[in-house]
């Protein structure tokens, strides 16, 4: 029994929302692999590091040299971007930020601010500002649901999965091994974790190197989708992505997830049904309703100071 026009129409509306509701969540998810670094850096050395959505360009800037000049598969691009924006956190943290330990919370977001503009003209020194063209390293043949009515593309995919793996991994790792409950012990009381004889520069510093390795990450799988590399290219995402940690709860690996999943989400879909436009304009808007509602975001824990 075939459809009427009003059915076919519901149809294929129903395939628009499903289409935009995919390329929320596989957008939203490299906001929250970005926001993880973010999250992970407040929780546990309370510290804003603005210049992390410059490390993502960094990472993206390697990966291509890697593969397109270099002609390395792109698996080996991508580790070796991680590994080189490891070392490029641990190095920023060292110089810039550990100096500042002590420091007010004023004196820290302007190095932060000044990390980032030196990371963005070392890059345009380095590599110009000329747009270059990101390679594709996923099939462009997409993957066919419900009979070929519904296409996925195969990055978002991966990005999905990526997201859920690494979110899983650092569960795992915070919860488990000796450093990630070092990390739990500074987030808490820093003097304290130090009497019992925690590295507390040292968890910080591997703190930093493990948020710089999820931007890399972050670099290669944003421009997968979206080409273009500039040495602008992670300032948006970084500062969508700390807006996600937000909205989310920062300081928590789980609201960082729920933060960039449904920051992605609502992006993709202000952009389809109300206007591209003012569609980054709706998402800060909803960030603000959401702060005034609950100011410690939507999986944050309300923290009471002693008098």
């Amino acid at each position: 029994m075939g459809l009427n026009t009003r059915q076919k129409t519901r149809c294929i509306a129903l395939l628009i929302f499903l289409n935009h509701l995919l390329n929320g969540i596989s957008l939203g998810s490299v906001y929250a692999i970005i926001a993880l670094g973010y999250t992970m850096v407040y929780g546990i050395a309370k510290m804003l590091n603005f210049a992390h959505g410059d490390v993502i360009m960094v990472g993206a800037y390697i990966c291509f040299f890697a593969v397109s000049s270099f002609s390395l598969p792109p698996v080996i691009g991508v580790l070796l971007a991680m590994a080189l924006c490891t070392v490029l956190g641990m190095v920023i943290e060292r110089l810039a930020y550990k100096p500042l330990r002590q420091a007010t919370s004023l004196a820290v977001l302007i190095t932060a601010i000044g990390v980032s503009y030196f990371l963005q003209n070392g890059a345009q020194l380095l590599w110009t500002s000329n747009i270059k063209m990101f390679p594709s390293f996923f099939s462009s043949q997409p993957i066919e649901l419900f009979g070929g009515e519904l296409k996925v593309s195969v990055a978002a995919v991966v990005t999905v999965a990526a997201c859920i793996v690494i979110m899983l991994a650092l569960t795992w790792f915070t919860g488990r091994t000796k450093m990630g409950k070092a990390m739990r012990a500074c987030s808490e009381d820093k003097s304290a974790a130090q009497l019992m004889g925690i590295n507390v520069d040292a968890t910080i510093s591997m703190t930093f190197a493990i948020g710089s390795a999820l931007a890399a990450i972050a670099g290669v799988l944003f421009c997968s989708v979206y080409p273009t590399l500039t040495p602008t290219t992670g300032s948006m995402p970084g500062i969508k992505a700390f807006t996600a940690a937000v909205f989310g709860g920062i300081g928590s690996i789980p609201g960082a997830l729920l933060g960039g999943v449904l920051l992605g989400v609502i992006e993709i879909f202000a952009g389809a049904y109300i206007s591209t436009q003012m569609s980054n304009a709706i998402v800060f808007a909803v960030l603000i309703v959401v702060l005034l509602v609950r100011p410690t975001g939507l999986l944050g824990k309300q923290i009471r100071e002693k008098v």
